[in-house]
């Protein structure tokens, strides 16, 4: 009776350890490809410094023309009023 129950605890434990495995080993996650984009930030909600305020989230008004969020790239020219570069 023992032999057999050492078997059963020898295959589930071997069981379990594969599946263990399975789970460690996480599929590669794909690239988050970004532009920045201007014009389009709320006030106080952009990500990056402007040419007029330090850093993020210091913007002055809604629609700042130097003030920048990150987008998917590819979206900004879908936006209304986003530029891929600041007006000067």
């Amino acid at each position: 009776m023992q032999k057999s129950q050492f078997i059963i605890a020898s295959a589930l434990a071997a069981a379990l350890t594969l599946a263990t495995s399975a789970q460690s080993s996480p599929a590669p996650k794909p690239q988050f490809e970004a532009e920045k984009c201007y014009g389009v930030a709320k006030a106080g909600k952009n990500d990056c410094q402007t040419a007029s305020s330090s850093c993020a989230g210091t913007s002055k008004r809604d629609g700042q023309a130097d003030a920048w969020l990150y987008v998917p790239a590819g979206s900004c020219e879908r936006i209304v009023g986003g530029m891929l570069q600041a007006k000067k």
